[in-house]
């Protein structure tokens, strides 16, 4: 069974509290309990995982190695600043495909910068919460035509 290690940065444990016009009324265990329902629909292993602290994403992201297939990140606010994190990314070649709740190229210039976009797959940006179901599927269908068990 494929295993998806699924990493969320920093406020996004506020969701439904945190700019709802950006990011919806929809909670943190509103997005924690469809990932989960997605994994279970689509026969892969699922964990979740949301920090505020850099340090302990790239921990997470350095942990993965060797026990997870693919990974679905949303570095929020690190996406634009951390070097350390994509270092990580790089560093365990794992799939890796990177997600945004909202469109952050219709945002601040200073979201228009990607380092963890540099090591990832694919980026999906301004689907809401469906863009980690797309992000877990497009890493399913890689791990199958990869020929991985």
């Amino acid at each position: 069974m494929m295993k998806i290690l699924v990493l969320n940065g920093p406020n996004l444990n506020m969701l439904g509290i945190r700019e709802p016009a950006v990011y919806g009324r929809r909670t943190w265990r509103d997005l924690v309990d469809l990932i989960l329902a997605h994994a279970r629909e689509t026969g892969v292993f699922a964990a979740v995982y949301q920090t505020n602290s850099e340090g302990e994403l790239v921990t997470a992201v350095q942990k993965a190695y060797g026990r997870y297939d693919g990974l679905v990140i949303n570095p929020a606010a690190y996406t634009h600043t951390s070097v350390a994190l994509l270092d990580a990314v790089k560093a365990v070649g794992i799939p890796t495909v990177e997600v945004h709740i909202s469109d952050v190229s219709k945002r601040e210039d200073f979201r228009q910068v990607s380092f963890v976009r540099q090591a990832a797959a694919l980026t999906v940006a301004g689907h809401g919460f469906d863009g980690y179901t797309e992000a877990m599927d497009y890493l399913k269908k890689r791990y199958e035509a990869e020929g991985e068990r």
